[in-house]
């Protein structure tokens, strides 16, 4: 499956922040165990890319992003420790040629029309509303998209999103996944609540779909 098809089975992202490798495997086994198929790393620490390698090896059949990407440079990093895909919070095109040239799918995060038709223009189809609830929440996102429907674009929500907001999120059409640090915050990773974490992503986990 494509990006977009594999983001539409998982629904969910779960995006943490790692800064002890320890936790990385026992924290991707409550993930996995509590039903979610995709997560969001984000490059923040400065063992971000150790953990990165550790959670593919973790999860081989994770769809597993890397987050925060703001350079070719990570680009390379980030596919090297075995990114199935990577994501920024803003539009940097400079980031989005050069992940078209090594075959790395790109993700960037947009907030206006400007942004969203210059995504486009560069060949980025999915792409991260980012902060999605400041923007707007829902409707934001409706009002936002709906002039660049017709081309095929798809959106990932970031930013502000609870597990109550997010069904009405996957209730958009136009929404390939939603992603949030709800599931595994990074205070409730620094604790080792593995158990809770496991809950949440229980809690959050919808039933996969494939529909447009």
């Amino acid at each position: 499956m494509n990006l977009e098809s594999r983001l539409r089975a998982a629904r969910i992202l779960a995006v943490v922040t790692i800064d002890d490798v320890a936790a990385v495997a026992p924290l991707t086994e409550a993930l996995v165990g509590g039903g979610l198929r995709a997560v969001e790393l984000a490059l923040r620490t400065p063992i971000a890319l150790e953990a990165l390698r550790a959670m593919r090896t973790a999860a081989p059949d994770l769809l597993l992003g890397a987050g925060t990407v703001l350079s070719p440079a990570q680009a390379d990093a980030v596919l090297a420790a075995g990114a199935d895909f990577a994501l920024a919070p803003g539009w940097d095109p400079a980031t989005a040629r050069h992940c078209a040239d090594i075959g790395l799918p790109f993700v960037p995060g947009v907030a206006t029309a400007s942004e969203i038709q210059a995504a486009v223009a560069h060949g980025c189809r999915i792409l991260k509303l980012f902060p999605a609830e400041p923007l707007g929440g829902v409707r934001g996102l409706r009002v936002l998209a709906a002039p660049f429907a017709h081309l095929g674009v798809r959106f990932v929500p970031l930013g502000g999103i609870t597990a109550e907001s997010s069904a009405a999120y996957l209730a958009e059409p136009l929404v390939a996944a939603v992603g949030g640090s709800w599931i595994a915050t990074p205070e409730a990773i620094r604790r080792r609540a593995w158990d809770e974490i496991r809950q949440n992503a229980a809690r959050t986990a919808p039933a996969p779909t494939l529909s447009a």
